[in-house]
C-alpha cells in the first residue's frame, strides 16, 4: 500500500456508471493523496485462466466499474477538481479482446477473440505478444472523472464533459488533469485501468488489467472548465519512436470513414508481412498503434492516418 497516502479505497467500494445520487465512498479534505484499488473493465470476469469461450459469457451490466466515488470537501459547481498522477501499482496480468459488435471495425471482425498477456509489474519491461512482438508499456486510468450534473443513472461507456470513459493514454504517472465540477463534492471516481493502448483504442479494448492508483485531489476554485484539459510532464511517444513508424492512411469527406480505412489498411500490412491472424492484428494495433487528423483544411478531403510503432517487430 501507499505510505504516504491520506487514504486507500479498497476495490470493493466500486459502482457501473455515473449517479449524483450514489453514497460517497470517502469524504477528503483538498491536497489529499489517495491509492485506489481498480478492477479491470471486466469486472473480474476475465481471468489469466479465460478462454475465447468466455467472451460470450461476458454480463455487460458488470463492464467497466470504477472506484469511488470520493467527496472533496469545498468542492462546487464550477470549480475544477486538480487530479495529480502520482504512480501506477500494476498486476502483471492483462487481457485484450475483440468483442463482436464493438471497435472501430466491428462490421469485419464478428468473431471474439482474446489476448491473454503477462508482463513484469516491476520492470514494466515490453510485454510478449505471440512469437516476435513485444509492446512497450504504459499503465494509465481509461475512466477518470466527476459525476454528472444530471440526475439519473447515466452509462460510463461514452466519455463526457466532466471526464469519465476518456481513454487518454496521456493520463499517466505525472500528468496533472483538470476536470469540471457540476456537483457538491465532485463526487470523483477511477478505473479502467490499462498497462498499455494506443491512441484511439481501435479495436474497443486496451491491455484492460487491474492495479492500484495513486492520485492526489485538490482544487482550483471558479476555474469555469468547459472540459477536461491536462499538462504532461514530458513527451509522451518517446517509448515508440525509436525506431519510427509504419504508417498507413485514410483519405475522404468523412473522418471516421477514413479512420477505418487507415486502419483497415495498417491490419492488412501487419496480416501479410507477420503472417498473423487478422484478428490478431487488429487486437495488437489497438494496444499500441495511433490514429491521428494528419489533415483537416483541405476540403473536400481529409487525411486520416495510422502510425503503428516498428519497435514492437525490430
Amino acid at each position: 500500500m501507499c505510505n504516504n497516502c491520506n487514504y486507500t479505497i479498497h476495490g470493493r467500494h466500486h459502482h457501473f456508471g455515473w449517479d449524483n445520487s450514489f453514497a460517497p465512498a470517502d469524504r477528503v479534505t483538498p491536497g489529499s493523496t489517495i491509492e485506489f484499488e481498480c478492477l479491470d473493465s471486466s469486472g473480474g470476469q476475465l481471468t489469466a485462466q479465460s478462454t475465447v469461450g468466455d467472451i460470450a459469457k461476458l454480463d455487460f451490466d458488470q463492464i467497466n466499474p470504477v472506484t469511488g466515488p470520493i467527496f472533496v470537501e469545498g468542492a462546487e459547481p464550477g470549480d475544477a477538481l486538480k487530479v495529480t498522477i502520482e504512480a501506477f501499482k500494476p498486476s502483471g496480468f492483462g487481457w485484450t479482446a475483440n468483442i463482436p459488435g464493438f471497435g472501430l471495425l466491428a462490421d469485419d471482425f464478428t468473431e471474439p477473440a482474446l489476448t491473454i498477456w503477462k508482463y513484469d509489474a516491476t520492470s514494466l519491461e515490453p510485454a510478449l505478444f505471440g512469437k516476435n512482438g513485444r509492446v512497450p508499456l504504459k499503465p494509465f486510468a481509461g475512466t477518470i472523472g466527476n459525476a454528472p450534473a444530471e440526475m439519473g443513472h447515466h452509462s460510463v461507456v461514452p466519455p463526457r464533459r466532466v471526464g469519465g470513459n476518456l481513454d487518454i493514454r496521456d493520463l499517466a504517472a505525472g500528468t496533472v488533469l483538470y476536470l469540471p465540477v457540476e456537483v457538491a463534492g465532485a463526487l470523483f471516481s477511477v478505473g479502467d485501468t490499462h498497462a498499455a493502448q494506443g491512441d484511439g483504442e481501435v479495436c474497443g479494448t486496451a491491455i484492460e488489467s487491474p492495479m492500484n492508483v495513486v492520485l492526489t485531489l485538490d482544487l482550483v476554485k471558479d476555474a469555469r472548465l468547459k472540459t477536461p484539459r491536462f499538462t504532461t510532464p514530458g513527451p509522451v511517444t518517446r517509448h515508440l519512436d525509436a525506431k519510427g513508424y509504419e504508417v498507413t492512411t485514410g483519405i475522404g469527406p468523412d473522418l471516421m470513414t477514413g479512420a477505418k480505412e487507415a486502419v483497415a489498411q495498417m491490419v492488412d500490412l501487419l496480416s501479410a508481412r507477420y503472417q498473423m491472424d487478422p484478428v490478431d492484428a487488429y487486437m495488437l494495433v489497438s494496444v499500441c498503434g495511433d490514429l491521428r487528423i494528419s489533415e483537416i483544411v483541405d476540403m473536400p478531403n481529409w487525411v486520416v492516418s495510422f502510425y503503428f510503432p516498428r519497435c514492437v517487430f525490430e
